[in-house]
């Protein structure tokens, strides 16, 4: 009897999911498709981020095998958005505050405002220091297990500000998560906040209790947390702030610790991410911590970075993907990613941009739910960074001349940024070849945004295909395209 009844509330469910699917999907097909916009950026033009052509639909017919197509269904929706933007860390906030009151309007502007700007809707930030910061720092003065001298005050000279500047301009839609590099010294095997080492069980309780006086701290500052991260980079033995979590032990510090003691101060909303790592070890991630019931209970998502290329071979979205599929109901979500090993000869050096366009269309074809940049501004030597990690960022600053430069990466982050907003959905799409990469969303104003991106050599022309609608579309080599409907 208990079988038949679990079945019959499997079926029941099916069908809500469904109907859900059907009525999100009506409304866009209820409109009649009749112009679509083109923006485009692409190398070797001036074009960035540029209106370049407008379409009229027409009637579809069967696509020949000879056309290359881009096929895209309303009526198949997947996740919802909850939104795209980057991390303000110590060294983003430090070079902003060199930059004079007009660039440093032009910049917020360019990031934050969707009209003038890329309408960035998502905000990392650190749990005291990183690499990316001037020197190491923590909140307490060493020792102090009980807490009693935690205070934000170093991060109210600089990275607050910037914070609550962008999230003036970027609105009620703007999330800030917050993840840390590594616990206190004394806190750690190690007896250092450099070089991997790893969080001794003696302090759990305390380092748990650290997240809810950070969160607590912001938010008497008027500063929202929407959710932390366990820890940056959890398998990473790293010259700079670094801390190792086995998959075991991450399960025992959120089951017994972090989501506990979350709960008990009544922080129990904030959205826990997991893993924050790269594509490589996810699945063992996630499967370690979300067949735990007692575990999982607390985990909202898991996130992940993009560097598992460094020792050669491809970017793993597959991974990425068996998450989802092993795990439907857990969020996915990018929370790092940048171009490393700083060279000022490369500020405009397309494949940067196509890095972003290729994983930003794959992460998200994959179910990832957010997707989130590294540094949002950094230097003319990739920093500040204590340990000289220097890296590129999508916007540097030249200080000595207070010049702004906006790399292709800003654009081709732009492309998705300012037109698929928070709560959009995505929708069924695919291509009819390699040559070209594609994924589509919808946005709650029934508002279709298709991006497709052209890696090639060749400008290509192809078919955009939509139910029974189509429309016959040129992009240039080397471009990214946002279509929208």
């Amino acid at each position: 009897m208990k079988k038949y009844l679990l079945l019959s509330i499997l079926a029941i469910s099916s069908v809500v999911i469904k109907a859900q699917q059907i009525s999100y999907s009506s409304n866009v097909l209820k409109k009649k498709f009749e112009t679509l916009t083109v923006y485009t950026t692409a190398e070797n033009t001036n074009l960035r981020l540029s209106k370049t052509t407008c379409h009229k639909f027409k009637k579809a017919t069967q696509p020949l095998e000879t056309e290359i197509s881009v096929f895209v269904d309303p009526r198949k929706t997947f996740q919802t958005v909850i939104g795209i933007g980057g991390a303000v860390t110590d060294a983003s906030a430090e070079v902003f505050a060199k930059l004079n009151a007009e660039n440093q309007k032009k910049f917020l502007e360019a990031y934050f405002d969707r009209d003038e700007g890329i309408g960035y809707s998502l905000l990392r930030t650190t749990i005291h220091s990183s690499d990316f910061s001037s020197a190491s720092y923590t909140y307490i003065k060493d020792g102090d297990q009980n807490l009693k001298s935690f205070s934000i005050e170093h991060d109210k000279k600089h990275r607050i500000p910037l914070i609550k500047k962008a999230m003036a301009i970027g609105g009620d839609q703007m999330l800030l998560y917050a993840s840390p590099w590594s616990p206190p010294a004394f806190m750690k095997s190690n007896g250092t906040m450099l070089n991997g080492g790893s969080l001794l069980p003696k302090y759990y309780a305390s380092w748990a209790t650290y997240y809810t006086k950070f969160i607590k701290a912001y938010e008497k500052e008027g500063i929202p947390i929407w959710g932390i991260t366990i820890q940056n980079e959890p398998m990473a033995n790293q010259r700079w702030e670094s801390c190792i979590y086995t998959a075991e032990e991450e399960k025992e510090f959120i089951k017994n610790y972090l989501g506990p003691i979350m709960e008990k101060e009544g922080l129990g909303d904030k959205k826990i991410i997991v893993w924050d790592h790269n594509r490589d070890l996810i699945n063992d991630r996630a499967n370690t911590i979300f067949n735990d019931p007692e575990a999982a209970k607390y985990a909202w998502g898991i996130g992940f970075h993009w560097y598992e290329t460094w020792a050669g071979g491809d970017p793993m979205f597959e991974n990425v993907r068996k998450v989802k599929e092993s795990f439907p109901d857990i969020n996915i979500i990018f929370t790092e990613g940048c171009v490393e090993k700083f060279d000022a000869k490369k500020y405009h050096f397309w494949p940067n941009a196509e890095r972003y366009g290729k994983s930003i269309i794959n992460d998200f074809n994959s179910g990832a739910v957010a997707w989130t940049d590294w540094n949002i501004l950094l230097d003319q030597r990739g920093g500040p960074n204590h340990v000289e990690n220097f890296c590129f960022a999508p916007v540097h600053a030249i200080t000595d001349t207070n010049e702004l430069i906006f790399t292709p990466s800003f654009f081709y982050l732009g492309h998705f940024s300012k037109f698929i907003r928070p709560n959009a959905r995505r929708i069924g799409t695919s291509t009819s070849r390699s040559v070209l990469t594609s994924t589509s969303f919808v946005n709650i104003d029934n508002q279709i945004v298709t991006v497709v991106m052209n890696s090639t050599d060749s400008a290509i022309t192809y078919n955009l295909l939509v139910d029974s609608n189509t429309v016959e579309i040129e992009i240039p080599a080397h471009a990214l395209q946002s279509l929208v409907y």
